[in-house]
């Protein structure tokens, strides 16, 4: 597991066995928030040894950016926090959490450790605020990827974790490509220091309008290629020819997943735009 200090008090945690997911933490004076669960529960579990040993504090909030299993499964590794998240996350994590968690345990004896813990406190609207010492947190929607995603900005700091609303490879299977688009737009005006995305490394200041127009322009581009296959017969042969660098990035972000990632996108929105 990767950690970097962002800023004072602002940490940041990177897996680096699952899809270089991250995830953060927040300290005050006398106790933590955390932004999200790492993949796997000894991953999860290292990153609470740093902050109840290292940083000397224990965890009272944490905050799922939205109901994917490698944001919140890990949830259940912080006893006695409060959970936060959008409404929409705790209906999620109920209706397909618990059975996924159920299969997945088949698969892997790493996961029987795990138990769902739905968020206790949500939101549906508007904001939400949380004070941890001298910092100010901002809970807002932040829609596309999934529909209930929410960002989190250190307000003093101007350092946002986005959720997978910012990724390297935007994904909207589970979402809507407009919402997404909306999201990186709002991300693009903040006038951020640092973007912590949901995957990958973290985006500097002198990065971000570059990978905010990245962004924009791929998910334009599979949205223009996408409504171009129309109902055709041919419609699997036609988007196997899209390719990632035709729509302006790159194969090797996240490890060699993005292609995966992007022919995944062109299904999902082939069938939302046609209903195929």
């Amino acid at each position: 597991m990767h950690r970097e200090r962002v800023s004072e008090n602002v940490y940041w945690f990177q897996s680096e066995v699952y899809a270089q997911v991250t995830a953060g933490v927040i300290v005050g004076p006398q106790w933590a928030v955390v932004i999200d669960t790492l993949a796997l529960p000894d991953e999860t579990l290292g990153m609470r040894e740093f902050i109840e040993h290292e940083l000397g504090v224990q965890v009272h909030y944490v905050i799922n950016t939205h109901y994917h299993a490698d944001h919140t499964w890990g949830n259940c590794f912080f006893p006695g926090a409060t959970v936060i998240s959008h409404a929409k996350c705790r209906e999620y994590l109920i209706e397909h959490g618990i059975p996924s968690l159920e299969g997945s345990r088949k698969q892997d004896p790493a996961l029987r450790q795990v138990k769902i813990v739905p968020p206790h406190l949500t939101f549906d609207s508007g904001e939400m605020s949380i004070r941890v010492g001298k910092k100010n947190l901002i809970l807002f929607p932040s829609f596309g990827h999934s529909n209930d995603g929410i960002s989190v900005l250190v307000e003093e700091d101007r350092v946002l974790f986005a959720g997978d609303s910012f990724m390297p490879l935007p994904y909207v299977v589970d979402g809507d490509i407009d919402d997404m688009l909306a999201s990186i737009k709002k991300v693009g005006k903040m006038g951020l220091e640092n973007i912590i995305q949901g995957h990958g490394d973290i985006i500097l200041r002198g990065e971000i309008d570059a990978a905010v127009k990245e962004n924009l322009n791929y998910l334009t581009n599979i949205k223009k290629a996408v409504k171009a296959a129309g109902k055709r017969k041919n419609v699997d042969e036609y988007l196997e020819t899209i390719t990632i660098e035709d729509c302006g990035k790159s194969r090797v972000h996240l490890g060699g997943l993005a292609e995966t990632l992007h022919r995944r996108n062109l299904r999902a929105l082939h069938r939302q735009m046609h209903g195929e």
